[in-house]
């Protein structure tokens, strides 16, 4: 018997919305409690900061640039390597249940598995993996799939179209009957994707994924090794959680987050110093991410809209906490405590008004690009608790999986079992972080490459549409922690910033074969 694996994920999760890393509109006990007792990360970064290439980094071990998924709506191949499939294969159970998002969610034909399966009845189907071997998909015994809404496909729309039909449409429509990502305001301040919905808490995906989860945990057997990834679709956008959990935050109490700047000429100005898709983006003129809505000008956002749009993210991350909790209680009365890893993060953060913006894109700030990493280790191993200020990535999430485990590091994964110190981390040479960004679509090509490293973070620009490839983006976290002062043409640091490109180049992995199509656009 081994050491079991709870793999915690959720959706578009900035890294202070918990109260372990100085969140304090929204209250975390359960999280707070197991980074006390683990492992806290100070610096994790993605390797994108947008859905579909981050998570296929997570099963993958790769950067976007070897796994092929370079932007949403790309496919990650269902023959991709997986350290699910890894697990399996060594005698463990294994099951995702939530948002997957390796596949895309536009898919009216039906052409990807984690689409079809709700309607075929069946916990997953067999392929070949990596190797050729024919497998369970992805190497997931079982899948229950959910997303932010209840229409499509997966299984928690299905049960909600099967159980709950009134409810359907107290949900944000997230797409406009023109297809296009839905601009429309609600709540209290007509802030964009807000809406209440009447749906009680018990029926809502959060409390559906957990008790979702719970019951695959119930058909275990006592003496069985397991890895489960639950993976919440919150608090992405839109912002629509149970109405009758609105009472938690009142919007109004809400302080303005430190990186909104209150005055207009001088956001501008802020705004005018960085790469010039920063500015066109606020003034409504260039839209590069299909889940920005196009109709929507970020100039128009008021500080109230993100006092209300804050207040429901944290509704909908206390909600999580919770449910996390509910499972890790279901999981001590199996009495599996002592042997259970337990590792939670998001796929990528959420801008949520910094610099008068909302929602995610090519912007490698802290509001994308800090994310929440914890990792309780399983009592059992002995790990002391510690807070790891070294930059660490979602790329060495799969090399963990497989040493708690107790396997070797498969050779196609690039990252390295995450470090339990800082002293751990400097003698295995965790000194950067990695980042890609590269997108076409609307007839907008944007492509960047971004090293953290040292306390600085230093981003590179490729020609594009709006781009000659002369830009950057430079931040002395230490000096600048919101990142309002781009220091890219500073003579100053000329020599920090060649190095850190030079850096940068060396370490970015080569691009593999022919890029992948874009199947859709999400």
């Amino acid at each position: 018997m081994g050491r079991r694996i709870l793999f915690v994920t959720t959706d578009q999760q900035r890294y202070d919305t918990l109260g372990c890393n100085g969140g304090t509109v929204g209250r975390t006990p359960v999280l707070d409690r197991l980074a006390a007792q683990g492992v806290r990360y100070e610096r994790a970064v993605p390797q994108s900061v947008v859905c579909m290439p981050s998570r296929s980094t997570m099963i993958t071990g790769q950067h976007p640039s070897t796994h092929g998924v370079w932007m949403n709506g790309v496919a990650l191949p269902a023959d991709a390597p997986s350290v699910a499939t890894e697990l399996h294969r060594h005698g463990y159970r294994t099951a995702l249940i939530g948002k997957p998002h390796f596949e895309p969610f536009l898919d009216p034909f039906g052409r990807f598995v984690e689409n079809r399966l709700a309607d075929l009845g069946v916990p997953t189907l067999s392929g070949p993996a990596a190797d050729g071997v024919p497998g369970p998909h992805r190497g997931f015994e079982h899948m229950e799939a959910a997303s932010h809404t209840p229409m499509g496909p997966l299984h928690y729309a299905r049960y909600l179209q099967r159980e709950h039909p009134e409810h359907l449409d107290g949900f944000y429509a997230v797409l406009d009957r023109d297809l296009e990502v839905n601009a429309d305001g609600g709540g209290a301040s007509g802030a964009p994707q807000v809406k209440d919905n009447p749906i009680p808490r018990e029926w809502y995906h959060t409390d559906w994924v957990a008790d979702r989860t719970i019951a695959w945990l119930d058909s275990l057997d006592d003496g069985d090794d397991w890895f489960a990834w639950m993976s919440f679709p919150d608090p992405h956008h839109p912002w629509d959680p149970p109405a009758s959990e609105l009472g938690r935050v009142d919007w109004r109490d809400v302080p303005l987050p430190e990186g909104y700047v209150t005055d207009a000429a001088e956001r501008e100005r802020i705004l005018d110093d960085k790469p010039r898709h920063w500015r066109l983006w606020y003034d409504g003129a260039l839209v590069s991410n299909y889940e920005a809505p196009t109709r929507w000008v970020p100039a128009t956002l008021t500080a109230d809209q993100v006092r209300e749009v804050n207040a429901r993210n944290a509704v909908e991350v206390e909600l999580i906490d919770e449910a996390i909790g509910r499972v890790l209680a279901a999981v001590s009365a199996r009495g599996w405590d002592d042997d259970l890893d337990v590792i939670m993060t998001t796929d990528h953060g959420e801008l949520q008004g910094d610099f008068g913006l909302l929602f995610k894109g090519p912007y490698h700030v802290d509001g994308l690009m800090r994310l929440p990493l914890i990792w309780r280790p399983a009592p059992s191993a002995g790990v002391a608790p510690a807070a790891v200020t070294a930059p660490v990535g979602l790329v060495d999430l799969a090399p963990t999986f497989t040493s708690i485990a107790g396997l070797p590091t498969p050779e196609w994964m690039e990252g390295r079992a995450l470090p339990v110190s800082d002293v751990d981390a400097a003698e295995r040479g965790a000194e950067r972080a990695l980042t890609e960004w590269d997108s076409e679509i609307f007839g907008v090509e944007v492509h960047l490459r971004t090293i953290t490293r040292d306390g600085w973070v230093c981003t590179t620009y490729a020609p594009g549409t709006v781009h000659d490839g002369t830009e950057g983006e430079l931040y002395d976290l230490a000096d600048d922690p919101l990142q309002r002062v781009n220091r890219w043409d500073d003579p100053a640091v000329r020599a920090q910033r060649d190095d850190l490109i030079s850096d940068l180049r060396d370490h970015l992995p080569a691009v593999r074969g022919p890029r992948r199509p874009l199947d859709a656009p999400v």
